[in-house]
């Protein structure tokens, strides 16, 4: 499978296997697909912000926050699939033999390797997410006031994939041995949730302002 294998299908097809009862596509991939979400919808606050003259000063500050959100809608794109391939190689891992002493030893071993790696993808997606979630707030201040509401939506699916991506990172490193490992990828994704909500507090109340 590519590492763009859900986000090149239909949304149809991507949420019949979200729904199917087999373990992937599920909630990591989920989050990230919310992350791409807010990240394109700063892109399009800054497609319908780019080319008019009535917002002519901040052109050049809305032209690299569109660099920036499509860098960042990429990047969650694939992070839609590499969580569910991420999530494979634990399911492969559970299915080694453990017949032996020494089969049981290698298969915690490739277990332990899965299991962080199966961490660390909802962690990029927490880390995109609250790139995004601090996007909203120049594409909510500076965009086409139109499309205000669109940067508000934004922050929120951003902040949703950022705490949804928490879940799934948590699941993961309760079976870690590795205590440091545990610790410092949560003390990172405790600050991003921290970033994300603060975010969305600001991002709503501005965007609250400009509707009314």
């Amino acid at each position: 499978m590519s590492e763009r294998a859900y986000v090149e299908g239909t949304i149809e097809s991507y949420l019949n296997r979200l729904a199917a009862a087999d373990p992937e596509p599920g909630g990591g991939s989920a989050a990230a697909l919310a992350g791409a979400l807010g990240a394109a919808l700063v892109s399009m606050v800054t497609n319908l912000t780019l080319g008019k003259e009535k917002f002519a000063a901040v052109q050049d500050d809305v032209a690299e926050l569109k660099k920036r959100s499509e860098a960042l809608r990429a990047k969650l794109e694939e992070l839609v699939t590499l969580d569910a391939l991420a999530y494979r190689e634990v399911a492969a891992a559970m299915k080694m033999p453990k017949d032996t002493g020494e089969q049981q030893e290698q298969r915690r071993q490739v277990m332990q390797v899965a299991l962080k790696g199966a961490a660390e993808v909802p962690l990029k997606v927490a880390e995109a997410a609250v790139e995004v979630a601090e996007l909203s707030l120049p594409a909510a201040e500076k965009g086409n006031p139109n499309a205000v509401s669109d940067a508000g939506v934004a922050v929120l699916l951003a902040d949703a994939a950022a705490q949804s991506a928490a879940l799934n990172a948590r699941i993961n490193l309760v079976w870690i041995d590795d205590e440091d490992f545990k610790r410092g990828t949560w003390a990172r994704i405790e600050a991003i949730l921290s970033e994300t909500g603060r975010m969305r507090d600001i991002v709503l109340a501005v965007t609250y302002s400009k509707i009314w």
